[in-house]
């Protein structure tokens, strides 16, 4: 039966993508709009871990179990965590037996992807702004060219969203964090000290007000996150960002194992800042306009909830526009219980921020693997 809705999703990453599954798969007309030229224009970024509760779920809703598996890293779910002397303070002692399993986010985006009808995603379309007609529908534009009129548009257009300002003036704060990513290829044969070091799994050594975190990836890939609390222009009057063993110095006696890593990794540097928006944000709703993930409820990284809550919201806002005739209705429904729902990630995520790089952050970091990694 085909839905009356005919909706835009502006924004392909995991959250638009799993909405468009799920509606497709019953008969909704939706397209999504997505910025970049193609698939592999760019790397989507490091490995993630769903929660059963969440991003699980909402693969389960698009019907997905099965290609999820396929990508599905249940033995690296493990966890280390160093001091900068190099002295091994804890271990996850059975990583493999965890519920959370890692995935990349290229492939999980592939697998959604390939899940779609024919045409459903439109590449090379970005969205400037979006204009409501006399009809009450909206009109989605790039440059001189249009698309719509559409009955729903949802931005799952991420931190800096084009849709957002239609709803809520509010843009994203700068944490004072700057992540410097490095990466490491092969590391299994081409740098196996690097390999054993992180282990199965993600490795964080912490010490003197600084951090590194290293996530092992698909195919023996090590993407690595040196942590600063600085400005946010410090990293480009400061790092040469085209040689990756000019983060040593930020790291002077640290142990030698640890900036091995920076020798291993290839030569060029990425520069991430993170960014949040407040704690609590919501918006009045708007008939034909609403938002999920990032756009939503950027959080910081720490907690693990971005992309598992953007998959949940899609889940949810699917399940009220396929339940409820008035698509509005369905909007708002969804809207006011994800607005609650998202409260405890985004108070621990900010919380989280706030504690990285403290003087006791190695006492912290410590205390919650324990409560959250070993057994009760």
């Amino acid at each position: 039966m085909t839905h009356p809705l005919r909706i835009a999703i502006v924004g392909g990453g995991p959250g638009g993508l799993t909405l468009a599954r799920i509606l497709s798969r019953h008969g909704v007309a939706v397209c999504v709009f997505e910025r970049e030229s193609g698939p592999l224009e760019r790397p989507q970024g490091g490995t993630l871990d769903l929660h059963v509760e969440s991003g699980q779920f909402a693969l389960q809703q698009a019907g997905l179990d099965d290609a999820f598996k396929r990508i599905a890293r249940y033995e690296d779910q493990g966890s280390r965590l160093m001091d900068h002397h190099g002295q091994l303070l804890f271990e996850d002692p059975n990583p493999e037996a965890k519920d959370r399993p890692e995935v990349d986010r290229t492939q999980l985006r592939q697998i959604l992807l390939d899940s779609l009808p024919e045409g459903c995603a439109k590449w090379g379309v970005s969205i400037n702004h979006a204009s409501q007609g006399d009809d009450q529908r909206w009109t989605l534009h790039q440059g001189d060219r249009h698309h719509g009129p559409f009955d729903l548009v949802v931005g799952a257009d991420g931190a800096w969203s084009k849709i957002r300002p239609l709803l809520s003036p509010y843009q994203p704060q700068y944490s004072g964090l700057t992540f410097i990513e490095f990466n490491i290829d092969d590391a299994d044969l081409r740098h196996p000290l690097a390999a054993r070091l992180v282990g199965r799994g993600t490795l964080q050594v912490a010490g003197e007000a600084r951090s590194i975190i290293v996530q092992r990836n698909a195919n023996a890939h090590l993407r690595g996150y040196a942590i600063f609390r600085v400005p946010t222009d410090w990293a480009a009057n400061t790092i040469d960002l085209s040689h990756a063993p000019s983060l040593k110095i930020q790291f002077q006696g640290w142990h030698p194992d640890v900036l091995a890593l920076f020798d291993a990794a290839s030569p060029t540097l990425l520069v991430r800042h993170i960014h949040a928006l407040p704690v609590g944000h919501r918006w009045a709703h708007r008939p034909g306009l609403t938002l999920i993930g990032d756009a939503a409820h950027l959080m910081s990284p720490f907690g693990g909830e971005g992309v598992n809550a953007a998959m949940l919201d899609a889940a949810e806002l699917a399940q009220h526009l396929l339940e409820t005739p008035d698509g509005s209705k369905a909007v708002q429904a969804y809207e006011n219980h994800m607005f609650e729902r998202v409260m405890p990630a985004a108070q621990g995520s900010a919380e989280g921020a706030a504690l990285q790089l403290s003087h006791d952050s190695v006492a912290l970091s410590l205390a919650h693997l324990h409560q959250h990694l070993t057994p009760q």
